[in-house]
């Protein structure tokens, strides 16, 4: 593996599994059978606020363990809470660590592949040294406060403020598709900060304490009834200007940072479907006596041969220490990737789709279509990526911009 020297990788892939086996029991990731078990296919999670409760402190213990057994940030530097090591050995550990039966990481997703990128590429010392260790120790739920109503794709027309004020900054506006803003303990905020400069450069970035007066939360029911989504309104919310990442009017640039590696995340191993789905899938298909239709046959190659591209892209972008276009590339995989499968299931079922026979798996298929659609809109939406990949890597005529100010 590039970066790592083979006796290196072996003597870490032994250590990680002697940790492992330790403290988790290895995870039967075979679809057991047909009809057998809870046969929801969830995508975006919809919990019960006490479940989540539970499932969050117990996530957040088992990343403590790991960080504190010294694997929790194995490409991080030393100063900040790392062990100093190739950042491929995250990605190791990270696959290593999908054969046991562990909490989840998504909780901690926004922390570590979006704040934490932000923080080490531009924020102060006295920033790094503050949020970096517990952000990936499992300390810090964070989320991300971005999109507003009216700037989703245009994310540079944010128009919430932040205003000097003494040692900090007031801060006024609303955010929108917040996921985990209801649990997070920070936020990573995007304000405009200078209203006369050109709006790509009047933006500053920020980390926001979440558990303050002036910021309410509230959830954004979706279409599958539940909600994973928040909005977050804020009214005169402090923030110390010590918590100001990178200098005033450049947080555009710190949001790219953030952007390209959540694209990256998104479409990243941590993200691209599971066996067990396609096994599902598989299922299907032999439940309905398609197993030698070829159209179904078809679908199902197309599905494996997309997942199979989709691992050997992040094996690349997982050698780089930025995913760069690489992000873009991979996002818009993933995201054509759970719009083929729910698709293929929706045709192959039928009016059996539409509504529920009581058939195991079948009906429950719905929640993972209606779901779908929000990935097309995480860390960009496809169209944007599209124009990313078409003008910064393939060099072809800029958009029209109808603002350019």
């Amino acid at each position: 593996m590039s970066g790592v020297a083979p006796d290196e990788l072996a003597e870490f892939t032994q250590r990680a599994r002697q940790f492992l086996d330790a403290n988790a029991k290895r995870l039967v990731t075979e679809f057991a059978a047909w009809g057998q078990g809870p046969d929801r296919i969830p995508l975006l999670e919809h919990a019960d606020p006490e479940i989540e409760k539970q499932e969050l402190t117990e996530s957040r213990q088992w990343r403590q363990r790991v960080f504190d057994s010294g694997f929790g940030w194995l490409g991080g530097p030393v100063t900040y809470g790392g062990a100093g090591l190739s950042p491929v050995l995250d990605e190791v550990y990270r696959v290593l660590e999908t054969e046991y039966d562990v909490p989840g990481r998504a909780f901690f997703g926004i922390a570590r592949n979006m704040l934490a990128p932000a923080i080490l590429d531009h924020g102060s010392e006295s920033l790094k040294r503050k949020y970096l260790r517990p952000l990936f120790r499992g300390d810090l739920v964070a989320c991300q406060l971005f999109s507003e109503p009216g700037a989703g794709s245009d994310l540079a027309g944010a128009r919430t403020t932040a205003r000097r004020e003494g040692d900090g900054w007031l801060v006024n506006g609303q955010k929108v598709w917040t996921s985990y803003a209801h649990v997070a303990q920070v936020g990573e905020l995007l304000a405009r900060t200078d209203a006369s400069a050109p709006k790509h450069h009047g933006l500053t970035m920020f980390v926001l304490d979440m558990d303050q007066p002036g910021i309410d939360v509230r959830p954004l029911r979706q279409m599958t009834g539940g909600a994973h989504f928040n909005e977050v309104f804020l009214d005169n919310v402090y923030v110390p200007d010590e918590n100001r990442i990178g200098e005033p009017g450049i947080g555009w640039q710190v949001a790219r940072t953030t952007l390209t590696s959540e694209r990256g995340s998104v479409g990243s191993g941590e993200s691209t479907l599971s066996a067990p789905l396609i096994q599902r899938l598989d299922g299907l298909i032999s439940y309905l006596g398609k197993q030698d239709d070829p159209s179904a046959r078809r679908a199902l190659a197309e599905v494996l041969v997309a997942d199979r591209t989709m691992r050997l892209l992040n094996e690349q972008s997982e050698l780089r220490d930025h995913p760069g276009p690489l992000g873009s590339v991979a996002k818009l995989l993933f995201s054509r990737q759970l719009e083929r499968v729910a698709n293929t299931a929706a045709e192959l079922l039928g009016d059996e789709f539409l509504a529920d026979s009581g058939e195991w798996g079948t009906f429950a298929w719905t929640d993972f279509l209606l779901s779908a659609p929000g990935l097309r809109f995480a860390g960009g939406t496809d169209e944007i990526m599209l124009n990313i990949l078409a003008e910064g890597v393939l060099g072809l005529p800029r958009e029209p911009r109808g603002d350019t100010r």
